[in-house]
């Protein structure tokens, strides 16, 4: 945690989540749960598991001094059970912690406080998706340059722009809530050796007192759950970077075709001029953050025989950091979308920054018809040249050229060189990406 740094990179409401007092908190449901199961098995007496659930509840824990006591351990589970198991006392005592290992505890704590994140991070990735909707519905036929590799192609709409914007966050939303999220719960090795017979109904029991799902047997080291929660996030993640970028580049001042308008954001330490499009810049801050977390959680799935040593540690932080950074990329993406100011003219106007050049592909395919491509395509490059020099409109140019304009006439060359006569499926696209979104919304 940095009070310096988290304003920008841990924004949101997932840090509240994945902070220690979230991962406490989790860890002792763990427990309370735990004591729970073993009751409805019938292993422990109810009132001793009772007493567990409300040391666990009420009982006052140090997130700091349990830290502290789990270098002697290796993990913060140990000092955590030993603190627990004070506060119950009496003839309770004896079953704190029952039959479990800490890496069920913390896996099983891990797998709460994503299920916890999960719900504000969803929120914000489904108010994300509606804003890039309403763009998407709103600006269907709102013309505007395509680009690629950062130069004009051919002519798009905003609303196409934003229906890519769409399909991205909704695929990312859907591939994160479908992740696996399992209790853990299997002993020394996985056996539940110490719980007899009744290992597999507690099991059970367990994970539906945690709401998670019951795993077909204990996963200590088969980790594809870490490992596709990781690549969920880092899937959003990645969503996320790339409408940011595009945001900014759409914002600069040379393009001007989007901007963020908020009162008291977006200034320069130097420059009074400035209008930085700063949510959108802080997004790919935080979503730039992933690939590294990612990685490291992928390289940390090699574990070792029944338990591993050290593998199942090095997940700890970088599972806490990506929910964080990916929780604050969503609320600067949310923030972005609400400030953005979208203007049509400025698209209009940069579509003739080319003096038409934009559609001469579109001229030639035309004009191929009647003369045969070789000839069509050289004639209207000619004529494409001397507008990018600055002899004249392309239109006019083509209709002077003999070629050219023997087979076609003023008219129809200004026809053929209009953007908005050559959008091809774009606003169905568009359509299909709003009819699939409200598809899902009613699916969830």
């Amino acid at each position: 945690m940095s009070e310096l740094f988290d304003p920008v990179l841990a924004a949101g409401a997932v840090r509240g989540e994945v902070s220690d007092a979230a991962w406490l908190r989790a860890l002792l449901d763990v427990e309370a749960a735990l004591a729970g199961a073993e009751a409805d098995a019938g292993l422990i007496p109810r009132e001793h598991a009772d007493r567990i659930a409300e040391a666990a509840r009420e009982g006052y824990f140090d997130a700091a001094e349990i830290g502290a006591k789990s270098v002697g351990i290796g993990n913060p589970a140990a000092p955590l059970v030993r603190e627990l198991t004070a506060k119950v006392g009496g003839d309770a005592a004896r079953y704190v912690h029952f039959g479990a290992t800490s890496q069920d505890v913390m896996d099983s704590a891990a797998m709460l406080v994503a299920k916890r994140a999960l719900e504000p991070l969803l929120e914000e990735v489904e108010a994300c998706a509606d804003l890039a909707a309403r763009f998407a519905r709103e600006h269907a036929s709102t013309v505007q340059a395509g680009r690629t590799l950062l130069q004009q192609a051919l002519p798009v709409t905003f609303g196409f722009t934003a229906a890519g914007w769409l399909s991205g966050l909704d695929a990312a939303a859907e591939r994160l809530g479908a992740t696996r999220l399992s209790a853990q719960l299997g002993g020394a090795t996985g056996t539940l050796a110490s719980l007899g017979e009744q290992g597999p109904a507690v099991l059970a029991a367990f994970s539906r007192r945690l709401e998670l799902a019951e795993p077909v047997l204990p996963w200590h080291t088969e980790r594809s759950r870490i490992a596709e929660l990781a690549g969920a996030l880092g899937e959003l993640s990645g969503v996320i970077a790339g409408i940011g970028r595009t945001i900014v580049l759409l914002a600069q001042t040379e393009v001007a075709e989007l901007a963020e308008v908020a009162e008291g954001s977006g200034g320069s330490s130097t420059m009074p001029h400035k209008r930085n499009p700063v949510a959108a810049v802080a997004a790919q801050a935080a979503a730039q953050q992933a690939p590294g977390l990612v990685g490291t959680l992928l390289g940390a799935m090699a574990h070792e025989h029944q338990r591993a040593a050290g593998s199942w540690h090095a997940e700890w932080r970088p599972f806490t950091e990506l929910f964080r950074s990916t929780g604050s990329a969503a609320y600067w993406l949310r923030t972005s979308f609400e400030r953005l100011q979208v203007y049509p003219d400025q698209m209009r106007h940069n579509l003739d920054v080319t003096r038409g050049a934009l559609l001469s592909e579109r001229v030639t395919t035309e004009l191929a018809k009647e003369t045969g491509r070789l000839a069509a395509h050289d004639a209207v490059t000619e004529c494409t040249k001397r507008a990018l020099a600055g002899e004249g409109e392309l239109a006019d140019l083509l209709a002077e050229d003999p070629l050219v304009g023997k087979q076609l006439s003023r008219a129809r060359i200004a026809a053929l060189l209009d953007p908005a006569e050559y959008l091809g499926s774009a606003s169905v696209f568009v359509e299909r990406a709003l009819t699939a979104h409200a598809m899902r919304k009613e699916q969830v």
